[in-house]
C-alpha cells in the first residue's frame, strides 16, 4: 500500500516524542509526498530552536536525515487545482490538502499526526483516504 506522509509524521523520525516509534514503522513502506512536506518538517525544526527545544545545529542535522527519508517528493504542481477543490470543500488549507490530493490520485493514504486534519477529512467521499498516526 502507498502512503502519504505528511511533515508532522515526518518530524517525529528526527525529534522523538510521541508518535516517533509509530512513524519509524512506516519507513519500510512505500512513502511519497508533495515537496511541500520538507518546507514544513524544516519549519518544524526552525520552530523547535525558537523554542529552545534544540540548537540550530541541531536542526541542520535533523534536517539532513530528513532530506535522506525514504519518501519519494513530489512537485505540486500537479496537485494544486485538486487540492484548492478539497479546500474549499472541507474547509481545510489548502497546505494539508495538497497531502489529500497526491492520495486521491495515487490511490494511496495520508498518514498524519494532525488530528484538525484528519477531521476535516473524515467526510464520507474522502472515507479511509486520511489515517491518525498509529490507528
Amino acid at each position: 500500500m502507498r502512503i502519504v506522509i505528511d511533515a508532522s509524521v515526518a518530524v517525529k523520525w528526527v525529534i522523538a516524542e510521541a508518535g516517533s516509534e509509530a512513524a519509524d514503522a512506516l519507513l519500510n513502506q512505500d512513502l511519497m509526498a508533495p515537496v511541500l512536506w520538507l518546507a514544513e518538517a524544516a519549519n518544524s525544526l526552525w520552530r523547535r530552536v525558537r523554542l529552545g527545544d534544540i540548537t540550530a545545529e541541531q536542526a541542520g542535522v535533523r534536517l539532513s536525515g530528513l532530506l535522506e527519508a525514504p519518501v519519494a517528493s513530489l512537485p505540486i504542481q500537479p496537485y494544486l487545482e485538486r487540492a484548492l477543490r478539497l479546500a474549499t470543500e472541507i474547509g481545510h488549507p489548502i497546505y494539508d490538502c495538497l497531502y489529500l490530493a497526491v492520495a486521491l490520485h495515487h490511490d494511496a493514504t495520508v498518514v498524519t499526526a494532525d488530528r484538525r486534519f484528519a477531521s476535516a477529512a473524515s467526510r464520507p467521499a474522502l472515507e479511509g483516504r486520511v489515517r491518525l498516526l498509529g490507528e
